[in-house]
């Protein structure tokens, strides 16, 4: 199951996420969400976990919970939606073929 993390501190790393669940299961994978262009942490992250039954123990009990002065939101992930392309908007006027 894909956990949705969010609201974690910017010190929280790939393996501090991974910590927070590791009591409860196999953890699959984890990973922070970091800015492209900073490379700072965006304040949430996806945690992967190869049992149902001890993800959901994991959300139920983690969500709300406080880590470094913050309450983290922990739910499932929604699938992911796609989004149309992104086209630079100038003022009142878009130029589609710029990019």
């Amino acid at each position: 199951m894909n956990i949705y993390v969010s609201n974690l501190s910017f010190n929280v790393n790939d393996d501090d996420l991974k910590g927070f669940f590791e009591s409860y299961g196999e953890v699959t994978s984890a990973k922070v969400i970091t800015d492209k262009i900073t490379g700072r942490s965006r304040g949430f992250g996806f945690v992967e976990m190869s049992d149902d039954a001890a993800a959901k123990t994991a959300i139920s009990e983690l969500d709300g919970g406080t880590v470094e002065g913050r309450a983290i939101r922990v739910s499932e992930a929604k699938p992911r939606e796609e989004r149309s392309e992104r086209r630079p908007s100038y003022g009142n006027k878009t130029y589609n073929n710029r990019y």
